[in-house]
């Protein structure tokens, strides 16, 4: 393979699907690549299964405090989140804020959440059902977001898609679909932001007044240290929350569909074998990789893969590329729904591994159970439109047809 242009900062590379022919490249030549952004600035990317997941795993050579994503600055300045917010947290906080945070995910609450996605899903298909067919993305897909956030806010429906909308423009920043591509992106992002907290300030002044058996009402009793959660500490972690759900299970939903029509036998594979559930979804996750990468900053001088990381640096963690590294899966370019051991990074490994894990298979279950279980199966009915975004792959239009069986089945 000839060296492609390499550009990792560029998101219509990411809407063009083309990081795969990049990181696969880098991959092989050159795992752990500095990817220069100006003169003396850029950042090192790690893309081989075995670095990423070690660097995971080293909470005191990296630091989670410079935030999760490539911004405007590729110096491990402090996000204005950190500290306040969970997934922007090291070490001794973010275990203190993680217990607290881990009530929302109990197996009291993800029963909640798997009834309330369940009732949703159910709806969205039969209205698709009768309909012959769907956007896939907008009619079902965000019904596994919104009733996580219904079982664990206690907010309504409504109120439940009004959030979805805000971190749907919060992640899609540079969108046009979602923002003006004339306004300056950092103020678009900030505006989300504010919109987002003004949201849980609204629900935290109602569970102030009335509290409930949901997470706001719980983190007004909570304490670190011996002392209350601030209010500040309450809103960043309600909007870690609900940014990290809503938009994880949502697109990894349309690209397990696109996937199951994209390879029929696969797909009838699941009709046909129930018993496939469990492992289908852990090869949708790996298949899809959302959270595209993650970032760090390197806290003191390292040696990987034979190249020196500084103290300071800014290190980039790209899951899409270790779940496809032969090294670690056999065939990886297959999607195999019967795959095994399946051990993918989507979620991460370690101290930092996704809180609402387990809530996300969850939800992912509950969907494709009922998509398989259907009278009918979906079909491509147009092109899907991707999210313009180099952190998140995502899939925010994606018409569909229903009809009988799947091609090849």
């Amino acid at each position: 393979m000839s060296r492609p242009d390499i550009d990792l900062t560029d998101p219509d590379r990411f809407v063009r699907q083309e990081h795969h022919g990049m990181l696969a490249w880098l991959r092989e030549h050159d795992p752990v690549h500095w990817h220069a952004t100006g003169q003396d600035t850029g950042f090192w990317a790690l893309t081989g299964y075995d670095d990423v997941s070690r660097a995971y795993l080293d909470h005191t050579g990296f630091s989670s405090e410079s935030g999760p994503m490539l911004g405007g600055s590729f110096r491990s300045e402090r996000d204005p989140s950190a500290g306040l917010m969970m997934v922007a947290t090291d070490l001794p906080r973010h275990r203190m804020i993680r217990q607290e945070l881990h009530w929302a995910f109990s197996q009291d609450m993800i029963r909640r959440v798997a009834e309330q996605v369940g009732t949703l899903v159910t709806a969205a298909l039969d209205r698709a059902l009768a309909d012959g067919g769907c956007d896939f993305a907008t009619d079902v897909a965000t019904e596994l977001p919104a009733g996580a956030v219904m079982a664990i806010t206690g907010v309504s429906h409504r109120d439940a898609h009004e959030l979805i909308g805000m971190t749907r423009r919060m992640i899609g920043f540079r969108d046009p679909h979602f923002a003006d591509p004339t306004e300056d992106e950092r103020l678009v992002l900030a505006m989300t932001q504010a919109d987002i907290f003004e949201f849980f300030a609204e629900v935290l002044r109602d569970r102030r007044k009335k509290p409930g058996p949901d997470l706001v009402s719980r983190l007004l009793g909570a304490e670190m240290n011996g002392r209350p959660w601030t209010e500040d500490e309450i809103l960043y972690n309600c909007m870690n929350i609900a940014v990290g759900g809503n938009e994880t299970s949502s697109y990894t939903a349309c690209s397990g569909l696109e996937a199951l029509t994209g390879h029929p036998e696969q797909y009838g594979q699941l009709r046909t074998r129930p018993t496939l559930l469990d492992s289908a979804v852990n090869e949708i996750l790996r298949w899809s990789s959302t959270n595209l990468y993650v970032r760090r900053g390197a806290l003191r001088d390292m040696e990987i893969g034979g190249r020196t990381i500084r103290g300071g640096d800014v290190v980039t963690l790209w899951n899409v590329s270790a779940n496809r590294d032969a090294k670690q899966f056999t065939d990886p370019g297959t999607f195999d729904l019967a795959r095994t051991p399946n051990r993918h990074l989507s979620y991460g490994v370690g101290l930092h591994r996704c809180i609402g894990a387990m809530l996300a298979q969850t939800e992912l279950s509950v969907l494709f159970r009922q998509v398989a279980g259907l009278p009918a199966v979906f079909a491509p009915a147009g092109s899907p439109r991707r999210l313009r975004s180099n952190f998140i792959n995502g899939t925010t239009s994606l018409p569909v047809s229903l009809h009988g069986r799947p091609k090849g089945a």
